[in-house]
């Protein structure tokens, strides 16, 4: 989800060579001709040199995938170079969030394709809980993103999606088909959203597949009862996320993340140093992508030190969304 303090994406796609790497296959021209010093001299006729193979060398998205998990994670990956399918491994590995896009419209055709896509994803017991809100007018997402104050360039992405989690068509079919409906408590909360948070990820892999870049807006959850009046959204349906999309205008950063020994787990817990792995990460984090800034100085003081840990810790000290389950329950659903 995005976060003001973490700075613009401005490094290169690691899965771009670089122009001005030499071609270790040209000629040098400091090395003499072979045919000059061979016996007879340059008047003798040279002989034809034996062709040369090519050194053997890992795929393109092979090294991609590598070279980008290895900076998300501080881990070298063995990747398999005849797996199917490496270039969208690349993709998923590389993620890489965007806030600034090109004035390049994505057309109503091709989003109703990622629409299609998207909702073509797993459902709990297929009963599709999930809906895609397009918001094409400006007064709508301007009402929206006058609640996000720190977040004014939504304005500027070519497209923006409100991804709704919905449990009322469920029980309007029981009253229809003339059934009970006992399942009325969190566990109905609980399904409608996760099949939208599947829903938006789908999404995400389909438009980033064609080259779109993306922002998730989790913040359209902080004043939810604005983006439900915005939205006309119906009972027992809550606003799960924002998503920018548009084609991007950088290559973006890739956000480290804690390590897989810290976040994959091997059958069940166990005793861990948990705050020992969170350190190495705020270290290994804060050497290759530091917050540009401190959050709430002012309050907290200026840490000599500022990882991720800290900034979290300073983020939750806050108050943040404490009437949400009420709004829930407003919407109808129960939370027993």
């Amino acid at each position: 989800m995005s976060d003001p303090t973490v700075s613009d994406p401005t490094v290169s796609d690691p899965t771009v060579s670089d122009p001005m790497e030499s071609n270790p296959t040209a000629s040098d021209p400091s090395v003499s001709d072979s045919a000059a010093s061979q016996p007879g001299g340059p008047e003798s006729a040279p002989s034809d040199p034996a062709p040369s193979l090519p050194a053997p060398s890992d795929p393109p998205a092979a090294i991609a995938i590598r070279q980008a998990l290895a900076e998300r994670f501080g881990e070298e990956l063995t990747v398999d170079e005849a797996l199917p399918g490496l270039d969208a491994l690349a993709r998923i590995g590389g993620h890489r969030s965007h806030r600034r896009f090109l004035p390049r419209p994505v057309e109503p055709d091709l989003l109703r394709l990622l629409c299609a896509c998207a909702l073509s994803a797993p459902s709990k017991s297929d009963l599709q809980q999930a809906d895609i809100v397009i918001v094409r007018e400006t007064a709508i997402r301007q009402t929206i993103v006058d609640t996000i104050p720190e977040m004014p360039w939504i304005m500027n992405a070519p497209v923006f999606l409100v991804f709704v989690g919905n449990g009322g068509r469920l029980p309007t079919m029981s009253r229809r088909r003339d059934k009970p409906f006992p399942n009325d408590h969190l566990d109905a909360f609980f399904n409608a959203t996760v099949d939208a948070a599947i829903v938006m990820t789908t999404f995400i892999q389909a438009a980033t597949a064609i080259g779109l870049g993306i922002c998730p807006i989790s913040a359209i959850r902080d004043y939810p009862r604005i983006v439900a009046k915005a939205l006309n959204l119906p009972p027992r349906t809550i606003p799960i996320a924002g998503l920018c999309v548009g084609w991007p205008e950088q290559a973006g950063e890739i956000t480290p993340r804690l390590s897989l020994s810290t976040t994959v787990i091997e059958n069940h817990y166990g005793e861990r140093d948990v705050i020992g792995e969170i350190e190495a990460y705020d270290r290994r984090r804060a050497a290759l992508r530091p917050y540009r800034r401190q959050r709430r100085i002012e309050r907290w003081g200026e840490a000599s030190f500022y990882g991720w840990s800290q900034d979290k810790a300073r983020q939750y000290a806050e108050p943040t969304r404490t009437d949400f389950g009420a709004f829930v329950r407003e919407q109808g659903f129960r939370l027993d």
